[in-house]
């Protein structure tokens, strides 16, 4: 054998190896202790569809001043995402034009905030259901997942996913579950737009 086939045969091997441990070894994404889901409802069939409700959201519409705080946490980032399956690992949001999220901190708490802009109330649905069978959103700010909460509603052809940890008693973490997901009221002023 020539030496060049030789150094490729152990260079391909030494990819292929890498490659496997990689997979094999890699963390598993968290999930949320507990998830509860919720599909649309006739209550937002005003902005079923992106046609009826076009205007994309902003950061401001959804995390204005009086989001810098919920609950016990301060507001630590927002963030913008046209590609939304950068948002997500093991699902995917079909038709979704963005995302918006923001991740907040407390003193024995953190908690994430996404809403998702997609094309209809059936795609809304169908990423609820993935969100709690086959993935999740990534986690965007550290707490601990095994202990953590989440929340993902299905509101015309929007999504929101509320997702809350830490080290606070569960009722706390309920209170600041229920704060987070406070946030998807801006889907309210759209509905009126709409009618």
């Amino acid at each position: 054998m020539s030496r060049r086939l030789v150094i490729s045969v152990v260079v391909a091997n030494v990819v292929i190896i890498a490659v496997v441990g990689w997979l094999w070894l890699r963390p598993e994404q968290p999930r949320p202790a507990a998830f509860h889901g919720e599909p649309t409802s006739a209550f937002y069939s005003a902005i079923d569809t992106r046609g009826r409700d076009a205007a994309p959201l902003t950061l401001r519409e959804v995390f204005p001043a009086a989001a810098q705080s919920v609950g016990t946490m301060r507001l630590d980032a927002t963030q913008e995402f046209t590609d939304c399956d950068e948002v997500l690992w093991g699902a995917s949001a079909m038709g979704c034009t963005q995302a918006l999220q923001a991740t907040f901190r407390g003193s024995t708490m953190a908690g994430q905030f996404v809403i998702f802009n997609l094309s209809d109330g059936r795609a809304a649905d169908a990423l609820v259901s993935a969100l709690g069978k086959d993935g999740f959103v990534r986690q965007s700010i550290l707490f601990d997942a095994a202990g953590s909460r989440a929340q993902a509603r299905a509101m015309g052809h929007y999504v929101t996913v509320s997702w809350a940890g830490g080290s606070a008693p569960a009722q706390e973490l309920v209170a600041t579950l229920v704060a987070l997901d406070g946030l998807g009221r801006v889907v309210q002023s759209r509905i009126i737009a709409a009618t």
